[in-house]
This record gives structure tokens, sequence and C-alpha cells, in this order.
């Protein structure tokens, strides 16, 4: 009696590993099927954005054909923008389009620097909010809006006092004077580029001060402590740690300023001929597909539109592989260092 006694519990611990073991390949087998699901899942929706460039860009291409091979690639410096006699060319958007950006960026680069650094560096506690939030609800406003402020207020009295101003300083100096030159009437390549630098300032801005604040601090009171000024410090320590998310909020406030339409629509004049001046009307790819997209009348118009969408995919698209080409470059560089 006392060997069956002993033998129950004997018997006890070799059920228990056998129970456990099977448990246990259970929740492995049932892991594995979920995390199966889960890699296929998360890679069905990172390469459905790939299946979507790769599908604009052949809608792109066969909108764009007929016009392509109408035309040649003469099409891209083409002067004649004529519907009613279907000569098509791209040259007056194309300058259009780089003209108001660039205007735009070279404005808006050093003034959201500015933001940014003032944000994090020296503004008062009491006054970060406020500003913060200002600069955030700016970059919410619509479009449009900023078009009816540029057409009915800024327009006005940048053509009554700016303009005026500029004519008679920087219109007088060799070489770049007739960039100044002309009729003074408001409207224009400058006065576009001038409302997209408004429009992309907060982007910008936003961008470069939530890098700024990523900085570790204890970085920047070691420079302190070392004797830098404020300068030196954003220059050697905050901006050499930041590169990579100050170019990538210049290259999101460059690719707004690219494809932007309804305000540049507002301001720009909308005149299918090409100026020197900046204070002439232009037309850029993004307002040009505005205004006529709905009004293409013959199947040629609408592949020289398709044509214009193409040419500006094209143009972001290497303004973003030159942004990446360039940090690989600074990259490259510090290695070496």
């Amino acid at each position: 009696m006392s060997a069956e006694i002993t033998s129950v519990p004997a018997a006890a611990p070799q059920m228990e590993p056998s129970i456990s073991h099977a448990a246990m390949q259970s929740v492995m087998r049932r892991q594995r099927i979920q995390d199966f699901f889960f890699h296929k899942v998360t890679m069905l929706f990172a390469l459905s954005v790939l299946f979507v460039l790769v599908g604009i860009i052949i809608s792109l291409m066969i909108g764009a054909w007929p016009a392509l091979s109408h035309f040649g690639p003469g099409f891209i410096t083409r002067v004649e923008w004529d519907p009613m006699n279907d000569e098509y060319g791209a040259l007056i958007a194309i300058v259009g389009t780089l003209g108001t950006a660039g205007i735009a960026l070279l404005i808006a680069f050093p003034v959201s620097f500015g933001i940014a650094l003032f944000l994090t560096e020296i503004c008062p506690v009491w006054l970060k909010r406020p500003l913060g939030t200002a600069i955030e609800l700016l970059a919410g406003v619509p479009s449009i809006i900023y078009g009816m402020w540029g057409l009915f207020v800024f327009a006005p009295l940048f053509g009554d006092y700016v303009q005026p101003f500029l004519k008679a300083t920087l219109g007088h100096i060799p070489f770049i004077g007739v960039l100044f030159s002309g009729p003074t009437m408001g409207i224009g390549i400058l006065t576009a580029g001038l409302i997209l630098a408004v429009m992309i300032i907060p982007f910008i801005s936003s961008v470069m001060r939530d890098v700024f604040e990523i900085v570790p601090a204890v970085l920047k009171e070691s420079a302190y402590g070392l004797g830098c000024t404020r300068w030196e410090v954003v220059r050697k320590i905050v901006l050499p740690y930041t590169k990579t998310g100050v170019v990538g909020g210049v290259m999101l406030g460059l690719g707004r300023a690219l494809g932007e339409t309804m305000a540049v629509t507002f301001v720009i004049g909308n005149a299918n001929k090409l100026s020197a001046s900046l204070f002439a009307p232009g037309n850029s790819i993004a307002s040009t597909l505005a205004n006529e997209f709905g009004e293409a009348a013959t199947p040629l118009h609408v592949s020289s539109l398709f044509s214009l969408a193409l040419i500006l995919f094209v143009i972001t698209f290497i303004v973003l592989s030159a942004a990446k080409l360039m940090l690989a470059g600074m990259s490259r560089k510090e290695g070496v260092k």
C-alpha cells in the first residue's frame, strides 16, 4: 500500500511537462501564423504606394504620348500655347513654375530658419507656445484663402508701393534691372512667388523647429561651456545634427510650391507669354492645368495638358533626387573626416 501511495505523486510530474510542451507548441504555431499575416499585410500596404506611383506614371505617359509624339522633344522648348490653332509648348509653364518656386524658396528658407531658430534657442517660454500655435494655424489655411488675400489685398498694395520702388531702384542696375522693369500691375511672377513664400514658410519652419528640438541638450550645453556663441552652437552643433530634417523640411516646402494651384492661379496673371520681367504676368504648370483642363476641346489639347503634368512630375522627381544625392554626399564627406 505504501508503494501505491508513493507511485501517485511520481506519476503527476510526468504528465505536466507533456501538457505544457503541447500548449507551448500551439502558442508558437499561432504566433507564427500571426507573424506571417502581419508581414504580408504590412508589405501589401508598403507595395500599394509603389503600385499607385507606377500607375500614376503609366497613366501620365499614356495621356501625354499623343502630344509628345506630335510635337517631339521640342515640346519642352516651344513657346507657343495656342488652343485656337492646336499649337502647344511647355516652356512658358515650365519657366513660370520654376520661377515662382525659386522665388518662394529664396525668401522662405532664411525666414523659416530664423523663425525656427528663434523659437528653439531665443524665444521666452511665455511666447513660445503662442508663436508655435500661430505658425501651425498658418500651415492649415487653405490655399484658396491665400490666393484671395493675394489678389484683393496684397496685389494692389504691392503694385502701388513695392513694385514702383523696386523699379526705381533695382530696375536701373545693369543685368538684373530687366527683372524689375515693365508695368507695375501688382500681379505677375514675383507676386506669385511671394504668395508661395508666405504659404510654405509655416511648413518649413515647423519642420525645422521640430528637428532643432531633438538635439540633445548636453551637446549644446557643452558647446556653451567651451565659450561658443549662440550662432556657433547653431552652426556647429544644431545644423550638423539635424541636416537631414532641415533638407526634408525645405523639400517639403519646395514640393508644395511646385505643385500649388489655386493661390498661383489667382495672382500669376495667367498669360501665355514669356517675359524677362518678374512684374509681367505669366503661367505655371499647375495654373495651366487648373484653367484649361475642364475646357480642353481637342484630343491634342488634352494630351498637351497631360504632358505638362508629366513634366511637373519629372521636375519634382529631379528635385527630390538631388536632395537625396546632396545628403549622401554630405554623409560621405563626414565619413572621410
